[in-house]
């Protein structure tokens, strides 16, 4: 039998921690949405919407690195749960806007609890000093790899 070279274990890799914890706290905050009846996707148009007047389609998608057919889609389910309205654009009546409803307004920071609530849950067992250094080190990461639209799944 030849000796096999040795080579690195999956929990060498810092990716596979970062995959695992990462995995867990996405299906938990996504368990946590589907009781309000949102999904993930939804929630982050939610999130991004609830920090402007209104958003053209085209910028959201470029925001949440999505393709505008996906947004299209995702403002669809939102529009019928009554959470989204599309208004005329003011500057190019051929375009549109997307807006949240007043019920989609109400509903956002309930959600927002509910992600601090995944957060604490998973992340407990770090100090506040620990945590807030996590955050810097993923923060500066993705800064350095250029990684700035919005993580959706």
């Amino acid at each position: 039998m030849t000796a096999k070279p040795p080579i690195s274990a999956l929990t060498d890799h810092l990716g596979y921690w970062l995959r695992l914890v990462s995995n867990h706290v996405s299906a938990s905050f996504a368990r946590r949405l589907e009781a309000e009846g949102v999904a993930v996707a939804e929630w982050v148009v939610l999130r991004v919407l609830y920090d402007v007047d209104a958003l053209a389609p085209s910028k959201l998608a470029a925001r949440m690195g999505m393709t505008r057919g996906a947004i299209s889609k995702l403002a669809d389910k939102l529009v019928a749960k009554g959470l989204v309205d599309r208004a005329d654009d003011l500057e190019d009546g051929r375009a549109h806007t997307l807006e949240l409803t007043k019920a989609g307004r109400a509903l956002v920071p309930r959600l927002a609890k509910l992600a601090d609530a995944n957060d604490r849950a998973f992340f407990a067992g770090l100090t506040a000093k620990e945590r807030e250094g996590l955050k810097r080190l993923m923060e500066r990461t993705a800064a350095q790899l250029g990684l700035d639209d919005i993580p959706v799944s």
